[in-house]
């Protein structure tokens, strides 16, 4: 049991916890209710902050088989397609962080994080294991779960507990009870498309971010440029809409949605032969380090922090956790409740400033009337000094 460590959640946030625990000598154990390790979702964008950290991991040779590096980030306007702002990516990320700028597949990344922890040899996996109940002990915590297919009641001993479990945590209620997530009224259409499969002159190596009133798309590459990646974030037009998670959605909802767009955008969307839905919630900024670990119980990711994907930070925020938490887990000179304690206060002051400039970056984005106008002269005016983000970019 000594060095002992489950992980209750085995998506990208519980995958990266094990690697680095594993590499700071622990023993992580993931446990994952779903019958198969994977990830649902589609691309993902890594600012340097994470790609620093997952290159320190050892990752760089494996990841460069799957992400896509973009040239820049681009902001256009969803009605006039004006051009608002560069934020220049490639060469200068290299140069201004020491890291570059990627994007990529969330299941690329998951396998990529999930071949390392096969390859320590130190981490043991279980797939079909909800976990029912912990129990702190005098010296460990004690976890129940249902071990399928043969059905049996698993006990399961550890020194810690890690709950990367995502938005719906059953861990969290250990460190935070009764906290439900909040409907952010907000939906996300998202759509791979080929890129072979737009018009030669609409095909990007950039990420585009276009923007409008009460709606905005974000298009970038992934698996090595071979698709498109699109995301088209709208209010939702009833409640009834947000009943269903991840569902076929309704193109019609979406083309009325977008109200008039410009023809750029129209003729990618166009090119989507099925979109998938999701309700977006999230939880209110973390108010303190005590919503982040309490005695042998820490957590991580969405099971702590959920945001809403402004910022693009929802994965980058889940593997700079991991990062912090094999650090304090590696202080063997403090107790396991002391090392959780040390993680939170770390953590907590970050991820809450990332949830709230998420907020805030999609009351810009989604703004209407003079507010948009002002917004749009300000990006011209300001570009790339308004676009970049040394305090997130340059890693906790």
């Amino acid at each position: 049991m000594k060095n002992s460590i489950l992980i209750v959640g085995g998506g990208i946030g519980g995958m990266a916890a094990a690697l680095a625990c594993a590499q700071q000598g622990a023993q992580p154990h993931v446990v994952e209710r779903a019958q198969v390790f994977s990830e649902v979702g589609a691309g993902i964008q890594m600012g340097p902050n994470v790609t620093r950290t997952l290159f320190a991991w050892g990752l760089e040779k494996s990841l460069q088989d799957v992400v896509f590096s973009p040239h820049r980030l681009h902001v256009r306007d969803t009605h006039s397609g004006a051009s608002l702002g560069v934020l220049r990516l490639g060469q200068r990320s290299l140069e201004t962080y020491g890291a570059p700028y990627f994007t990529v597949h969330r299941a690329d990344l998951h396998q990529v994080l999930l071949n390392h922890v096969l390859r320590s040899g130190t981490c043991q996996l279980s797939l079909n294991t909800p976990i029912d109940l912990i129990r702190e002990e005098t010296d460990h915590l004690s976890v129940s779960g249902r071990g399928l297919p043969e059905g049996r009641f698993e006990h399961v001993t550890a020194e810690a507990v890690v709950g990367a479990d995502g938005l719906w945590s059953t861990t969290r209620q250990y460190v935070v009870p009764q906290t439900s997530p909040r409907v952010t009224g907000l939906i996300a259409y998202r759509a791979l498309v080929p890129m072979q499969a737009l018009p030669e002159s609409l095909r990007t190596q950039d990420v585009t971010v276009w923007v409008g009133p009460q709606v905005h798309a974000v298009l970038y590459p992934v698996r090595r440029g071979e698709f498109l990646n699109l995301v088209v974030i709208v209010r939702a037009r009833s409640p009834e809409s947000l009943e269903d998670w991840d569902h076929a959605a309704n193109k019609r909802d979406l083309d009325l949605a977008m109200g008039f767009a410009h023809a750029d955008l129209k003729k990618i969307l166009e090119t989507v032969s099925a979109w998938r839905m999701w309700p977006l919630c999230d939880r209110p900024p973390v108010a303190g380090f005590h919503e982040m670990a309490k005695g042998r119980i820490a957590l991580l990711g969405d099971a702590a922090h959920p945001m809403r994907p402004f910022l693009a930070q929802g994965a980058g925020m889940a593997i700079e956790d991991a990062s912090q938490l094999a650090s304090c887990w590696a202080r063997s000179d403090l107790s396991v409740a002391e090392r959780w304690q040390l993680y939170a206060q770390a953590r907590w002051a970050r991820n809450a400033r990332v949830q709230q400039r998420s907020i805030r970056n999609g009351e810009i984005f989604h703004m209407q009337g003079p507010l948009r106008w002002g917004r749009n002269i300000a990006m011209r005016m300001m570009g790339e000094s308004l676009m970049d983000l040394p305090w997130l970019y340059a890693g906790p």
